[in-house]
Protein backbone atom coordinates (compact mmCIF):
# COMPACT_ATOMS: atom_id res chain seq x y z
CA UNK A 1 0.00 0.00 0.00
CA UNK A 2 1.28 3.47 -0.88
CA UNK A 3 2.36 5.60 2.10
CA UNK A 4 -0.08 8.25 3.29
CA UNK A 5 0.86 11.92 3.64
CA UNK A 6 -1.12 14.05 6.08
CA UNK A 7 -1.08 17.61 4.78
CA UNK A 8 -3.05 20.74 5.62
CA UNK A 9 -5.38 21.73 2.78
CA UNK A 10 -3.93 25.24 2.15
CA UNK A 11 -0.45 23.69 1.89
CA UNK A 12 -1.71 21.07 -0.53
CA UNK A 13 -3.40 23.62 -2.78
CA UNK A 14 -0.15 25.56 -2.97
CA UNK A 15 2.00 22.50 -3.66
CA UNK A 16 -0.29 20.24 -5.67
CA UNK A 17 1.45 20.66 -9.02
CA UNK A 18 4.86 19.96 -7.51
CA UNK A 19 3.58 17.01 -5.50
CA UNK A 20 2.13 15.50 -8.65
CA UNK A 21 5.64 15.55 -10.13
CA UNK A 22 7.38 13.77 -7.24
CA UNK A 23 7.45 10.61 -9.32
CA UNK A 24 6.58 8.02 -6.68
CA UNK A 25 3.17 6.87 -5.44
CA UNK A 26 1.63 8.14 -2.20
CA UNK A 27 -1.84 8.90 -0.91
CA UNK A 28 -2.94 12.31 0.33
CA UNK A 29 -4.80 12.75 3.60
CA UNK A 30 -6.19 16.29 3.51
CA UNK A 31 -6.91 18.11 6.75
CA UNK A 32 -9.42 20.92 6.25
CA UNK A 33 -9.33 24.18 8.24
CA UNK A 34 -12.04 22.76 10.53
CA UNK A 35 -9.80 19.78 11.43
CA UNK A 36 -11.67 17.14 9.44
CA UNK A 37 -9.71 14.67 7.32
CA UNK A 38 -10.51 13.30 3.87
CA UNK A 39 -8.94 10.68 1.58
CA UNK A 40 -9.83 10.77 -2.12
CA UNK A 41 -12.74 13.06 -1.31
CA UNK A 42 -14.19 10.77 1.36
CA UNK A 43 -14.28 11.72 5.04
CA UNK A 44 -11.91 9.69 7.24
CA UNK A 45 -12.09 9.34 11.00
CA UNK A 46 -8.93 10.54 12.74
CA UNK A 47 -8.33 7.07 14.21
CA UNK A 48 -8.49 5.54 10.73
CA UNK A 49 -6.33 8.11 8.94
CA UNK A 50 -3.10 6.21 9.65
CA UNK A 51 -0.62 8.70 8.27
CA UNK A 52 2.89 7.50 7.40
CA UNK A 53 4.24 11.00 6.68
CA UNK A 54 3.48 14.39 8.19
CA UNK A 55 4.32 17.90 6.92
CA UNK A 56 4.06 20.54 9.64
CA UNK A 57 4.63 23.74 7.69
CA UNK A 58 4.08 27.40 8.40
CA UNK A 59 0.37 27.03 7.60
CA UNK A 60 -0.04 24.62 10.54
CA UNK A 61 2.17 26.21 13.20
CA UNK A 62 0.18 28.67 15.28
CA UNK A 63 -3.06 28.06 13.37
CA UNK A 64 -6.45 26.94 14.69
CA UNK A 65 -5.82 23.50 13.21
CA UNK A 66 -2.45 22.90 14.90
CA UNK A 67 -3.83 20.83 17.79
CA UNK A 68 -6.03 18.67 15.56
CA UNK A 69 -3.13 18.09 13.18
CA UNK A 70 -0.79 16.87 15.91
CA UNK A 71 -3.54 14.72 17.44
CA UNK A 72 -3.98 13.02 14.07
CA UNK A 73 -0.25 12.36 13.85
CA UNK A 74 -0.09 11.05 17.43
CA UNK A 75 -2.95 8.64 16.66
CA UNK A 76 -1.09 7.37 13.57
CA UNK A 77 0.84 4.46 15.05
CA UNK A 78 2.53 3.78 11.72
CA UNK A 79 3.96 7.30 11.34
CA UNK A 80 7.49 6.97 9.97
CA UNK A 81 8.65 10.47 9.05
CA UNK A 82 7.76 14.00 10.14
CA UNK A 83 9.01 17.11 8.33
CA UNK A 84 8.87 20.30 10.41
CA UNK A 85 8.90 23.78 8.95
CA UNK A 86 10.83 24.98 12.02
CA UNK A 87 14.54 24.82 12.74
CA UNK A 88 14.19 23.81 16.40
CA UNK A 89 12.98 20.55 17.90
CA UNK A 90 12.76 21.41 21.61
CA UNK A 91 8.95 21.21 21.77
CA UNK A 92 8.01 18.12 23.75
CA UNK A 93 5.78 16.74 20.99
CA UNK A 94 8.82 16.15 18.77
CA UNK A 95 10.44 14.11 21.52
CA UNK A 96 7.29 12.00 21.72
CA UNK A 97 7.52 11.17 18.02
CA UNK A 98 11.25 10.50 18.05
CA UNK A 99 10.95 8.09 21.00
CA UNK A 100 8.45 6.15 18.88
CA UNK A 101 11.04 5.76 16.13
CA UNK A 102 9.72 8.52 13.87
CA UNK A 103 12.37 10.22 11.75
CA UNK A 104 12.34 14.00 12.26
CA UNK A 105 13.65 16.48 9.72
CA UNK A 106 13.74 20.21 10.27
CA UNK A 107 13.84 23.20 7.96
CA UNK A 108 16.30 26.03 7.61
CA UNK A 109 14.24 28.14 5.23
CA UNK A 110 14.33 30.89 7.83
CA UNK A 111 18.13 30.89 8.08
CA UNK A 112 18.65 33.56 5.43
CA UNK A 113 16.26 36.00 7.10
CA UNK A 114 17.67 35.25 10.54
CA UNK A 115 21.20 35.98 9.34
CA UNK A 116 20.04 39.34 7.98
CA UNK A 117 18.24 40.03 11.27
CA UNK A 118 21.46 39.44 13.24
CA UNK A 119 23.43 41.83 11.05
CA UNK A 120 20.68 44.43 11.22
CA UNK A 121 20.57 44.25 15.03
CA UNK A 122 24.32 44.59 15.44
CA UNK A 123 24.57 47.39 12.87
CA UNK A 124 21.74 49.30 14.51
CA UNK A 125 23.56 49.20 17.84
CA UNK A 126 27.01 49.94 16.40
CA UNK A 127 25.63 52.87 14.40
CA UNK A 128 23.54 54.25 17.29
CA UNK A 129 20.27 53.81 15.44
CA UNK A 130 18.04 54.85 18.37
CA UNK A 131 20.06 58.03 18.90
CA UNK A 132 19.90 58.90 15.21
CA UNK A 133 16.14 58.39 15.10
CA UNK A 134 15.75 60.46 18.24
CA UNK A 135 17.77 63.28 16.70
CA UNK A 136 15.66 63.19 13.52
CA UNK A 137 12.42 63.30 15.49
CA UNK A 138 13.72 66.30 17.46
CA UNK A 139 15.03 68.03 14.27
CA UNK A 140 18.42 68.06 16.00
CA UNK A 141 21.35 68.30 13.52
CA UNK A 142 23.44 65.99 15.68
CA UNK A 143 26.66 64.41 14.40
CA UNK A 144 26.77 60.79 15.59
CA UNK A 145 29.99 58.81 15.22
CA UNK A 146 29.65 55.05 15.05
CA UNK A 147 31.53 51.81 15.45
CA UNK A 148 32.66 49.77 12.45
CA UNK A 149 32.00 46.05 12.01
CA UNK A 150 35.28 45.86 10.09
CA UNK A 151 37.98 44.35 12.28
CA UNK A 152 35.61 42.96 14.92
CA UNK A 153 35.64 39.34 16.09
CA UNK A 154 32.38 37.38 16.01
CA UNK A 155 31.86 34.20 18.01
CA UNK A 156 28.99 32.25 16.43
CA UNK A 157 27.78 29.48 18.73
CA UNK A 158 25.92 26.97 16.63
CA UNK A 159 27.45 26.87 13.17
CA UNK A 160 24.67 25.34 11.10
CA UNK A 161 22.70 27.05 8.35
CA UNK A 162 21.89 30.10 10.47
CA UNK A 163 25.37 30.51 11.90
CA UNK A 164 26.99 30.10 8.51
CA UNK A 165 24.65 32.72 7.05
CA UNK A 166 25.61 35.14 9.83
CA UNK A 167 29.29 34.42 9.24
CA UNK A 168 29.08 35.06 5.50
CA UNK A 169 27.47 38.45 6.06
CA UNK A 170 29.73 39.52 8.92
CA UNK A 171 32.86 38.57 6.96
CA UNK A 172 31.58 40.61 4.01
CA UNK A 173 31.86 43.62 6.35
CA UNK A 174 35.43 42.66 7.25
CA UNK A 175 34.79 40.84 10.53
CA UNK A 176 36.69 37.78 11.71
CA UNK A 177 34.50 34.81 12.61
CA UNK A 178 34.99 31.81 14.88
CA UNK A 179 32.29 29.17 14.50
CA UNK A 180 31.49 26.90 17.45
CA UNK A 181 30.24 23.38 16.79
CA UNK A 182 31.01 19.76 17.59
CA UNK A 183 32.26 18.98 14.08
CA UNK A 184 35.75 20.45 13.90
CA UNK A 185 36.03 20.32 10.12
CA UNK A 186 37.15 23.65 8.65
CA UNK A 187 34.42 25.70 6.96
CA UNK A 188 34.88 28.32 4.20
CA UNK A 189 32.71 30.87 6.06
CA UNK A 190 34.76 30.70 9.27
CA UNK A 191 38.24 31.94 10.03
CA UNK A 192 38.38 29.29 12.75
CA UNK A 193 36.24 26.46 14.13
CA UNK A 194 36.22 25.72 17.87
CA UNK A 195 34.53 23.07 20.04
CA UNK A 196 31.87 24.06 22.60
CA UNK A 197 34.22 23.43 25.51
CA UNK A 198 36.47 26.32 24.38
CA UNK A 199 33.78 29.01 24.45
CA UNK A 200 34.73 30.46 27.83
CA UNK A 201 38.32 31.08 26.76
CA UNK A 202 37.18 32.69 23.49
CA UNK A 203 34.60 35.07 25.00
CA UNK A 204 37.11 37.71 26.22
CA UNK A 205 38.16 38.23 22.58
CA UNK A 206 34.69 38.39 20.98
CA UNK A 207 33.04 41.69 20.09
CA UNK A 208 29.82 39.97 19.01
CA UNK A 209 28.48 36.67 20.37
CA UNK A 210 25.67 35.03 18.40
CA UNK A 211 23.57 32.14 19.73
CA UNK A 212 22.14 30.08 16.85
CA UNK A 213 22.25 26.61 18.34
CA UNK A 214 19.26 24.35 19.06
CA UNK A 215 17.99 24.00 22.61
CA UNK A 216 18.96 20.59 23.97
CA UNK A 217 19.70 19.32 27.50
CA UNK A 218 23.37 20.06 26.77
CA UNK A 219 22.80 23.65 25.59
CA UNK A 220 20.22 24.80 28.14
CA UNK A 221 21.50 27.92 29.96
CA UNK A 222 24.69 27.99 27.91
CA UNK A 223 24.73 31.68 28.78
CA UNK A 224 25.02 31.65 32.56
CA UNK A 225 26.82 33.84 35.10
CA UNK A 226 30.21 32.31 34.27
CA UNK A 227 29.68 32.82 30.54
CA UNK A 228 28.61 36.44 31.00
CA UNK A 229 31.50 37.23 33.34
CA UNK A 230 33.91 36.14 30.61
CA UNK A 231 32.46 38.44 27.94
CA UNK A 232 34.44 41.36 26.59
CA UNK A 233 33.67 44.94 27.60
CA UNK A 234 31.65 46.60 24.85
CA UNK A 235 30.46 43.28 23.44
CA UNK A 236 27.03 42.49 21.99
CA UNK A 237 25.04 39.31 22.67
CA UNK A 238 22.52 38.16 20.04
CA UNK A 239 20.11 35.29 20.64
CA UNK A 240 18.17 33.89 17.68
CA UNK A 241 18.29 30.29 18.95
CA UNK A 242 15.94 29.60 21.84
CA UNK A 243 15.19 31.49 25.03
CA UNK A 244 16.27 28.52 27.12
CA UNK A 245 19.87 29.00 25.98
CA UNK A 246 20.09 31.96 28.35
CA UNK A 247 19.79 32.21 32.11
CA UNK A 248 17.69 35.36 31.96
CA UNK A 249 18.24 36.45 35.57
CA UNK A 250 21.99 36.22 35.05
CA UNK A 251 21.75 38.18 31.78
CA UNK A 252 19.76 40.99 33.39
CA UNK A 253 22.30 41.27 36.19
CA UNK A 254 25.16 41.35 33.67
CA UNK A 255 23.46 44.01 31.54
CA UNK A 256 22.96 46.14 34.65
CA UNK A 257 26.71 45.88 35.28
CA UNK A 258 27.43 46.97 31.70
CA UNK A 259 28.80 43.79 30.10
CA UNK A 260 27.60 42.81 27.63
CA UNK A 261 27.06 46.35 26.45
CA UNK A 262 23.95 45.39 24.50
CA UNK A 263 21.69 42.38 23.83
CA UNK A 264 19.61 41.68 20.73
CA UNK A 265 16.97 39.13 21.78
CA UNK A 266 14.41 37.47 19.54
CA UNK A 267 13.58 34.54 21.85
CA UNK A 268 12.74 34.15 25.53
CA UNK A 269 12.13 31.36 28.02
CA UNK A 270 8.48 32.44 28.34
CA UNK A 271 6.70 33.46 25.15
CA UNK A 272 4.85 35.71 24.64
CA UNK A 273 7.12 37.77 26.86
CA UNK A 274 5.06 38.83 29.91
CA UNK A 275 4.28 42.57 30.12
CA UNK A 276 6.01 42.76 33.51
CA UNK A 277 9.32 41.44 32.14
CA UNK A 278 12.18 43.89 32.74
CA UNK A 279 13.52 43.13 29.25
CA UNK A 280 10.83 45.32 27.65
CA UNK A 281 12.22 48.58 29.00
CA UNK A 282 15.86 47.69 29.60
CA UNK A 283 18.06 50.39 28.03
CA UNK A 284 20.63 47.83 26.84
CA UNK A 285 18.14 45.51 25.12
CA UNK A 286 16.57 45.43 21.65
CA UNK A 287 13.91 42.73 21.46
CA UNK A 288 11.50 41.23 18.95
CA UNK A 289 8.70 38.67 19.23
CA UNK A 290 10.38 35.50 17.91
CA UNK A 291 10.16 36.83 14.37
CA UNK A 292 13.78 36.88 13.19
CA UNK A 293 12.97 34.33 10.48
CA UNK A 294 9.55 35.64 9.48
CA UNK A 295 10.35 36.81 5.97
CA UNK A 296 8.69 36.78 2.57
CA UNK A 297 11.00 34.00 1.38
CA UNK A 298 10.80 31.59 4.32
CA UNK A 299 7.67 29.65 3.31
CA UNK A 300 8.92 29.13 -0.25
CA UNK A 301 12.24 27.67 0.92
CA UNK A 302 10.45 25.44 3.46
CA UNK A 303 8.13 24.14 0.72
CA UNK A 304 11.08 23.40 -1.57
CA UNK A 305 12.83 21.39 1.13
CA UNK A 306 9.70 19.40 1.94
CA UNK A 307 9.04 18.45 -1.69
CA UNK A 308 12.71 17.49 -2.12
CA UNK A 309 12.66 15.38 1.04
CA UNK A 310 9.35 13.75 0.09
CA UNK A 311 10.90 12.50 -3.13
CA UNK A 312 13.95 11.31 -1.23
CA UNK A 313 11.82 9.47 1.33
CA UNK A 314 9.70 7.73 -1.30
CA UNK A 315 12.82 6.67 -3.23
CA UNK A 316 14.59 5.45 -0.10
CA UNK A 317 17.32 8.11 -0.28
CA UNK A 318 18.92 10.00 2.65
CA UNK A 319 16.83 12.88 4.03
CA UNK A 320 18.13 16.43 4.36
CA UNK A 321 18.33 18.08 7.80
CA UNK A 322 17.50 14.94 9.76
CA UNK A 323 17.67 15.54 13.51
CA UNK A 324 19.91 13.33 15.63
CA UNK A 325 17.52 11.53 18.02
CA UNK A 326 20.10 11.99 20.78
CA UNK A 327 19.63 15.77 20.59
CA UNK A 328 15.82 15.73 20.76
CA UNK A 329 14.56 16.12 24.35
CA UNK A 330 12.25 13.35 25.54
CA UNK A 331 8.55 14.07 25.08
Amino acid sequence: MAPRLLIYEPSYRRLKVRLDDVGAPFEVLLMAPDGTISLNGESVDVAAARADIGWVGNDVFGSAVQRAYFVALLKSEGLRWLQSGGAGFDHSVFGTFVRRGVRLTTSHGQALGMAEYVLAGVLDHFQHGPERREAQAAKDWRRVHFREVHGTHWLVIGFGSIGQGVAARARAFGARVTGVRRDQTAHPQADAIAPPDRVIELLPHADVVVLSTPLTPATRHTVDARFLAAMKAGSVLVNVGRGGLVDEAALLAALDRGTPEHAVLDVFETEPLPPESPFWAHPRVALTAHTSGSTDGQALRNDELFVDNLGRYLRGEPLLNEADPRDVPAG
